[in-house]
């Protein structure tokens, strides 16, 4: 019996000095990390499809750029692209 109220005596005592040090260091860690961030490339390094702005009527570019295959792609090439697109969005996929 104790020896429980040891050990629960020592997880409090650690608990305690834990939040201390991270209320204590946590701005400062949160103000690097921001920078961090910050200096992070954001023009599209970190992108996988075309982000760009839709058409009014859709161009072959334009649905090439998004499918992420070339304008002057075959029909298969095309219906392959557009199948793997829409199974990664599709809503029962569980995301």
């Amino acid at each position: 019996m104790a020896t429980g109220v040891i050990l629960a005596g020592l997880g409090l005592a650690v608990a305690g000095f834990a939040g201390r040090y991270a209320l204590r260091y946590g701005k400062i860690a949160q103000t690097a990390f921001r920078q961090q961030i910050d200096a992070l490339p954001s023009n599209g390094a970190f992108s996988k499809y075309y982000k760009g702005g839709f058409e009014p009527k859709m161009s072959k570019r334009e649905a090439g750029l998004i499918l992420g295959v070339s304008p002057s792609a075959s029909k298969t090439k095309i219906k392959e692209a557009h199948k793997r697109i829409m199974l990664l969005n599709h809503p029962d996929r569980g995301k």
